[in-house]
């Protein structure tokens, strides 16, 4: 790839990368389609999976009413926890293993889809919890084998999880997020119906759109694949290689759209427009990071939403504090990206170019500055807390935040330069507040 100089290759580097994509189907009101799909994956029984707030909604009855037309026996999980943990991992597990399924099918947003691998992963192969938990917190082992059908049916407009082998989950006894990563992960099939993100409440379809921003933003910004050591098996090679061409097409076209409709999405709800062009958004960046992989605003927000003490956002249970996904992304997002402008800032002005920042006449040198203003502002214009500060944090809780987010090597390696743990605190100061 010689033609750009991001992708130049280096000495002992890979000079390969490999696309991973699973098929999609996108469209308003394909979730009719449930049951045929399934019946053609060979499901004669299938495991439902969603949470109990959506399992009363027209989306849930649509997809049970398709595969009951097709003959399916179903049965129905709605335990599904939001921000899932190790502990609703498990207990999703027992409810595949005892059932005798032969594929599963997802209806919700990324905690939903999540939980869905891992039933699938642990009852399928079984193994110590932590065999499949990413290195260094767990063992990194990567699945025996295939899994079992999965098709995912996203509603909302976020986590990308459908196109990801990526399973994301709160390990309580280190109060941190982490995950299992793995292309044995990624759903056989999915079908997007863009109409599922009509009745999303404001907050949570913003949280949800941030994560697809920061997505987008980190995949594109993320260490070119060809800095990455060659694996010694092709078969060994990471599901996030790092940024390359593929992951690109769909970071540019995410950022152009979210650049339209993100504002417009989440301060009118009756924008159907925008909120199914976010829809699109959030498909695009899944493929792309599923590619790629995230970096450091990822890395962060596992410890901000891992240790979260006092935060109960609107439009979310209130049963227990809590920091969404996106939302913890994105408060880390500005101090990252002025860190990390220099290692390629062409990326990070063109990257606020496409989110709407006048960027003529704008420097290298001013890379950084030009993106995370342009972040605050979004932040501002749609009520996202003002920083790690909005979400409940103070200087005291620098050091078990970086503790926390520290271990994330996997995510904080794909950033475009080293992060040290001392970088990392530095970031987690920077972030305590905007304006």
């Amino acid at each position: 790839m010689a033609c750009c100089h991001y992708y130049a290759v280096t000495e002992d580097g890979e000079d390969t990368f490999t696309v991973n994509a699973n098929t999609i189907t996108f469209g308003k009101d394909c979730l009719r389609e449930a049951g045929d799909l399934a019946r053609s994956l060979g499901i004669g029984r299938i495991a439902l999976f969603t949470d109990r707030q959506l399992a009363a909604t027209p989306h849930v009855a649509a997809v049970k009413r398709s595969l009951a037309d097709a003959g399916i026996d179903v049965a129905l999980y709605d335990e599904v926890r939001i921000e899932p943990t190790d502990i609703s991992f498990k207990a999703a597990t027992d409810f595949a293993r005892e059932g005798n399924f032969e594929g599963f099918i997802s209806v919700g947003g990324g905690s939903v889809i999540d939980t869905t691998k891992a039933a699938n992963l642990y009852s399928t192969h079984p193994a110590d919890f932590l065999t499949y938990v990413n290195a260094p917190i767990g063992g990194g082992q990567q699945p025996p084998g295939p899994l079992k059908p999965h098709i995912a049916c996203p509603t909302t407009s976020g986590t990308g999880s459908e196109c990801t082998g990526i399973a994301v989950f709160d390990l309580l006894e280190m109060k941190a997020k982490t995950g299992i990563v793995s292309n044995c992960l990624r759903p056989s099939l999915a079908l997007v119906d863009p109409s599922c993100t009509h009745t999303m409440p404001r907050n949570v379809i913003a949280a949800s759109v941030f994560d697809v921003l920061s997505h987008a933003l980190e995949s594109y910004t993320a260490r070119p694949f060809t800095m990455r050591p060659a694996p010694k098996r092709p078969s060994a090679r990471p599901a996030g290689q790092g940024a390359n061409p593929w992951s690109d097409l769909g970071c540019r076209e995410a950022l152009n759209i979210l650049g339209k409709y993100l504002v417009r999405a989440i301060t009118d709800d009756t924008d159907t427009e925008a909120r199914e062009q976010l829809m699109w958004a959030a498909t695009l960046a899944g493929i792309a990071f599923g590619n790629s992989g995230v970096h450091v605003p990822h890395g962060m927000s596992y410890s901000v939403a891992g240790l979260v003490r006092n935060f109960y956002p609107d439009g979310y249970p209130k049963d227990a504090p809590i920091c969404p996904h996106g939302m913890s992304v994105i408060v880390n997002a500005p101090a990252v990206f002025r860190l990390t402008a220099p290692a390629c800032a062409d990326r990070h002005l063109a990257a606020a170019r496409w989110l709407g920042s006048e960027t003529r006449g704008a420097s290298d040198g001013d890379a950084g500055e030009v993106l995370s203003e342009r972040l605050i502002d979004l932040m501002k214009a749609t009520d996202m807390p003002n920083g790690i500060g909005g979400v409940g944090y103070g200087a005291a809780d620098i050091v078990p935040l970086t503790d926390g987010a520290f271990p994330q090597q996997r995510l904080l390696h794909n950033a475009p330069l080293e992060i040290s743990k001392e970088t990392l605190s530095g970031l987690f100061e920077g972030a305590m507040s905007y304006w």
